[in-house]
């Protein structure tokens, strides 16, 4: 085998395990890793590690992926696509804008960020379905969306660091 193929295998080896890997920390709870009972967005904040780095193309397709991902594990309703692909979208734009660099604090601010917008995403859709009422949704959103901001923003330099230099071998 040629080096190429070689180091492709591997990014993609690489690549699919550490979905895997996030999508099955989507079930775990491990003490101190949660914040009002709400655990980090693993998939969220490995969109943004992925679309840190990569084309937009590629964000989009992997925010479609692991949408389907997280919704096959879940539900369907409320979609975890849209909020997934406009992360993948939003980090690609702003790493394009060089508002993004490859340090820690960037990482986090991003998925800080994106977090809470992605819960408010969740949120409407759970309106529309109709069964609560946007007062009663609303209520909740707060502090699920800051919990999951916050824990999530904390654990994705965890996941940032090691893949960003995996990837780049």
């Amino acid at each position: 085998m040629s080096n190429i193929s070689q180091q492709t295998i591997l990014k993609s080896l690489i690549t699919i395990t550490s979905v895997l890997l996030c999508a099955l920390l989507l079930f775990t709870r491990i003490p101190g890793m949660e914040i009002f009972g709400i655990g980090p967005n693993w998939l969220l904040i490995w969109v943004v590690a992925w679309s840190s780095q990569s084309s937009i193309i590629e964000a989009l397709v992997a925010g479609l992926v692991l949408g389907l991902i997280q919704d096959s594990i879940t539900a369907p309703y409320p979609t975890h696509i849209i909020p997934l692909v406009f992360a993948g979208f939003v980090t690609v734009f702003l790493q394009k804008q060089r508002f993004i660099q490859e340090d820690f604090i960037s990482i986090a601010l991003v998925t800080f960020i994106l977090a809470i917008i992605a819960e408010t995403f969740i949120a409407i859709q759970l309106g529309l379905i109709g069964n609560q009422t946007f007062g009663e949704i609303w209520v909740h959103h707060k502090q699920i969306a800051l919990g999951s901001a916050v824990i999530s923003s904390l654990w994705a330099p965890v996941i940032y660091f090691p893949l960003s230099q995996l990837w780049k071998l």
